[in-house]
């Protein structure tokens, strides 16, 4: 999961309404270069949709976001998730994906909990909220410090900005919300959301993606 995170540079972060509008959802996606769905559990659709995902499109790398509690996760790996994500560090999540043998992915935004995550054997970091958390500046203090420690930004990462954070040595890829706007995704315009995955594929790619 992380080497292929890794090489694409981007995790779409996608909230869905309705069950129905996640493989067309992922399929645009990996339609523009980008074969990974991070499915948020804000909406009762989420775990329907990872599971549809999964069983559709085996080729896609689904997982489950905004996953606040180990139930939450061990649901997510039920329906199909193969990596957890949570907006803050809570080790009963992390506890659940290990023994699901499934990556986690928990945010932190201090530096008393990226220490706190490094003492639990992590060192692939969710960094959130980035922009509001002292985005790029922030991360490049925090490698002084963690050396061995690298981040997913998530939170205020968009074109104008995703440069900065790519370029970053510990930065691995960034999360972002706006590869999949609500308002294409209700509207079925799903030739929409491949344009935005290939755009921000092609953006990548000029730090090595």
């Amino acid at each position: 999961m992380i080497s292929l995170v890794e090489k694409l540079k981007i995790v779409p972060v996608v909230v869905l309404d309705r069950a129905e509008d996640a493989a067309p959802t992922a399929r645009a996606l990996g339609d523009g270069g980008l074969p990974v769905a991070e499915i948020t559990l804000r909406t009762p659709a989420a775990l329907e949709a990872i599971e549809r995902i999964a069983k559709e499109l085996p080729d896609t790398l689904v997982g489950a976001g905004t996953v606040l509690s180990a139930e939450q996760a061990e649901r997510a790996i039920d329906a199909g998730a193969r990596f957890i994500v949570s907006p803050g560090l809570d080790e009963p999540v992390v506890e659940a994906a290990r023994r699901a043998e499934v990556t986690a992915i928990p945010g932190v935004s201090t530096a008393t909990e990226i220490q706190r995550a490094w003492n639990l054997g992590l060192r692939l970091l969710k960094f959130f909220p980035a922009e509001l958390s002292g985005g790029p500046p922030m991360l490049r203090s925090l490698a002084a410090v963690f050396e061995d420690v690298r981040f997913m930004p998530t939170g205020g990462v968009s074109p104008a900005n995703l440069g900065d954070y790519l370029s970053l040595p510990n930065v691995v890829a960034c999360g972002g919300s706006w590869l999949t706007p609500k308002r294409a995704i209700s509207a079925g315009e799903f030739g929409t959301i491949a344009d935005l995955a290939a755009q921000a594929r092609a953006a990548a790619a000029r730090f090595g993606a």
